[in-house]
């Protein structure tokens, strides 16, 4: 935190967004940099919901004691119209001595509030979920980015593949890819690093399964629940494999770099549901979909042998896919 300065704290930020990750992120950034400057900081925290004007104004007030104070307020959306008053009464002339911190999930509920603090000068720290593939991508760069490394757009693919969209468990991922490698991340050194971890995924399944391997999709299937996959992932795996094939087929002809961006899917996902398409007719693909659907009801649905439901779907859809090509 070299370079932090009593001025260089925002009097007043606003963590914007429901992304909890990020949101947690930003308030323990901004107490290591206030401890920074004072390691004798007073932080405190506080539900909206619960603050009354009163306590605000206490808390806000120069204290006879001096020192540096951070204040958070959660849920800052749920915040009463006098404590909104108040604290945007607050915002216009903050005290230099005091940081306020107030986390809002940015929807309609409480708009005002957050666009008067924003009106008042608030530093704006976005915490939004991500939207589209490409924001996962660029998620994940500037991560391995934050951790000391580099890595190319396809290794970032190549990574959410492998580990899945869960911003947690991918922030996990890039951390630890970059502690354990020599921080140059390529689709190889995801590959490598992953490789047994992936043998074991629902994907593996649902690709063998698509293109009518079943024996490649039972073998795998039977090891991924020995090495105690859960039944459930590999039932979204296998309903995703029908989707996606699905989607792409509909979509027509074209180059993969051409759909990527009407279908909102990265170019190497539409080049393998080109190829697992290959076979496939449009009735095979509905009774393939209503397949999966019931798979996915069955396992989620607390079936007494889910392992028998997921085997059963993939002699069901592979069946779909051979009255395709008859």
């Amino acid at each position: 935190m070299g370079g932090v300065t009593p001025a260089s704290l925002a009097p007043i930020l606003l963590v914007l967004g429901d992304e909890e990750l990020l949101a947690t992120r930003a308030v323990t950034e901004a107490v290591a940099k206030v401890r920074s400057v004072d390691p004798e900081v007073d932080v405190r925290e506080y539900q909206a919901s619960a603050l009354t004007v009163g306590e605000i104004a206490e808390m806000l007030s120069p204290s006879l004691f001096g020192g540096r104070r951070l204040l958070i307020l959660r849920s800052g959306q749920d915040a009463r119209k006098d404590l909104v008053a108040a604290l945007l009464a607050y915002a216009k002339n903050p005290d230099p001595e005091v940081q306020l911190l107030v986390l809002h999930l940015g929807g309609a509920k409480g708009k005002a509030f957050a666009d008067g603090l924003r009106a008042a000068g608030a530093t704006v720290v976005p915490a939004t979920k991500l939207k589209g593939h490409r924001d996962r991508v660029a998620f994940v760069r500037d991560e391995i980015r934050r951790a000391g490394g580099k890595c190319t757009d396809d290794a970032a693919e190549a990574l959410i593949a492998a580990v899945g969209n869960d911003m947690r468990e991918l922030a996990a991922a890039c951390s630890q890819l970059v502690a354990d490698t020599d921080g140059r991340i390529s689709p190889e050194t995801v590959s490598r690093y992953y490789r047994g971890r992936v043998e074991v995924t629902g994907f593996t399944v649902a690709d063998a399964t698509m293109v009518g391997d079943v024996p490649a999709a039972l073998e795998a299937l039977r090891w991924a629940l020995h090495v105690g996959v859960d039944p459930v992932p590999i039932a979204d795996a296998l309903a995703d494999g029908v989707r996606t094939v699905a989607r792409v087929a509909s979509a027509g002809r074209g180059s993969p770099y051409q759909l990527a961006s009407s279908l909102g899917m990265p170019a190497w996902k539409i080049e393998r549901a080109q190829r697992q398409g290959r076979g496939w007719t449009p009735e095979g693909l509905v009774r393939a979909m209503q397949v999966a659907a019931e798979c996915n009801a069955a396992v989620k649905g607390g079936s007494d042998d889910r392992a028998y439901a997921l085997e059963r779907a993939v002699f069901s859809v592979a069946a779909a896919r051979q009255g395709s090509t008859r």
